[in-house]
């Protein structure tokens, strides 16, 4: 595949309710993880669970059983680099253009609790305070099951937004 093939938040057919989250990748495949923002040539880009840092996002390989990057061809791994590039670029883009306060994009590939290959696309902000200089792992474990920053229909512009500048940047 090549390019973007744009998906609005929301609008992917959900038939699985929960039961994507054991299985990402073939959710995404199969149209049913309703976090998919676009398919991009290598990947999904799918917006993160958690928006405690306004805009987080993910790349997910779409190749269902790549846990590491060595796991892809070498072709299918500069394809997954670019998508997460990509990814990373419209973030930025949408915060910088959404919050005075946005620095910077921090972009991991870890693997270390979810065994399939992704890439974390982390905003960053100067109103982050002592937490701005580090690595998002540093913040408090609450984080992460926070309901008041869960993913929900107040992200809905944000979606949209990263939707738009991905095919922008197509």
């Amino acid at each position: 595949m090549s390019g973007t093939e744009a998906v609005l938040a929301g609008s992917s057919p959900v038939t699985e309710p929960e039961d994507w989250k054991r299985d990402r990748v073939g959710s995404a495949l199969r149209g049913g993880n309703p976090t998919v923002l676009a398919r991009l040539d290598a990947g999904f880009a799918v917006i993160g669970d958690v928006q405690f840092l306004p805009g987080y996002c993910v790349f997910i390989s779409d190749a269902p059983g790549a846990d590491r990057l060595t796991d892809l061809p070498r072709d299918r791994r500069l394809a997954f680099l670019a998508g997460a590039e990509r990814l990373a670029e419209a973030v930025e883009n949408v915060c910088g253009r959404r919050d005075a306060d946005f620095r910077r994009i921090n972009l991991e590939i870890q693997g270390n609790h979810d065994a399939f290959l992704h890439a974390h696309v982390w905003p960053r902000y100067s109103w982050e305070g002592e937490f701005a200089h580090g690595p998002v792992g540093q913040y408090d474990a609450g984080r992460w099951s926070d309901p008041a920053t869960s993913l929900g229909a107040e992200h809905d512009d944000l979606r949209e937004e990263l939707v738009t500048e991905l095919a922008r940047l197509g």
